[in-house]
């Protein structure tokens, strides 16, 4: 079980969110490097396929893009992005070797259905990618505000201190916010060229 090395001012997450639009063949994916001081410095992009299977690949190519060794951590916005492309965050722990957190902002009664009426002939492949996520756990941040999380590579009690730490206000931790609303600009930018 690797640490998150929670007494680190410097320890340093890659902050993974997305734009698009339903009728987008892609979603903009920002990734922001920021310590836990909310010292800034880095960014990358990429981008995965609505209704695909390329967001686990996409965000392994953006953690090596960056092309550093100083990331501690990987915190995603979501595991099942860009209309249900599920992100597979046992592989990603297992390839980058760093703890790896996805957070969600509401409860959930799953997407089984949504996946059959989305993929009607190959729904049953998505709904295994969705089971092995495993189930979600709540935590409640000093905001009284709950976050669902699924991790991998660390514990619970690291993963709620670390939140916790990270959340100024609301529900959604800088790193995450800052990087949604890069990404946000970006997919707008786009839309006007």
């Amino acid at each position: 079980m690797n640490s998150l090395h929670l007494e680190k001012k410097g320890l340093r997450c890659l902050a993974i969110a997305e734009s698009f639009k339903q009728n987008s063949e892609k979603s903009i994916l920002t990734g922001l490097v920021m310590r836990k001081d909310f010292v800034i410095d880095g960014v990358v992009f990429g981008s995965a396929t609505l209704k695909g299977n390329d967001a686990t690949e996409q965000i392994l190519q953006m953690y090596y893009d960056l092309n550093r060794s100083d990331i501690n951590y990987l915190l995603l916005s979501g595991l099942i992005v860009s209309m249900y492309n599920i992100i597979d965050i046992k592989k990603l722990f297992s390839s980058l070797k760093i703890p790896v957190i996805g957070i969600a902002y509401h409860e959930s009664q799953g997407i089984e259905n949504a996946l059959k009426q989305h993929f009607p002939k190959s729904f049953e492949t998505k709904i295994n990618e969705y089971k092995k996520l495993g189930k979600r756990e709540t935590i409640t941040l000093h905001t009284n505000h709950n976050l669902f999380v699924r991790y991998e590579g660390c514990m619970l009690s690291d993963v709620h201190h670390l939140l916790n730490d990270l959340t100024l206000h609301g529900s959604v931790p800088e790193p995450v916010r800052i990087s949604q609303l890069i990404a946000n600009a970006l997919f707008r930018k786009e839309l006007s060229f």
